[in-house]
């Protein structure tokens, strides 16, 4: 797991919890041949690319979304 990619996640998702389901749906979601909504470079685990996504503003919870 890259730390820099978990630091920028948890700018955008300060509940650690939230952050861990967050990331847990997206990874079984790239499990199963979900496409990845941002650009990954060669080697990138789901965990990272998860991350990624939720640090670029890619996937966000519920409850944001719909206060938003």
């Amino acid at each position: 797991m890259n730390p820099m990619l978990l630091e920028k996640a948890r700018k955008s998702v300060e509940n650690d919890k939230v952050l861990v389901n967050l990331v847990s749906s997206r990874v079984r979601q790239l499990n199963a041949a979900s496409r990845p909504l941002v650009e990954t470079d060669p080697g990138m685990g789901f965990i990272d690319i998860a991350l990624k996504e939720i640090g670029e503003g890619k996937i966000i919870p519920r409850a944001i979304e719909a206060a938003a």
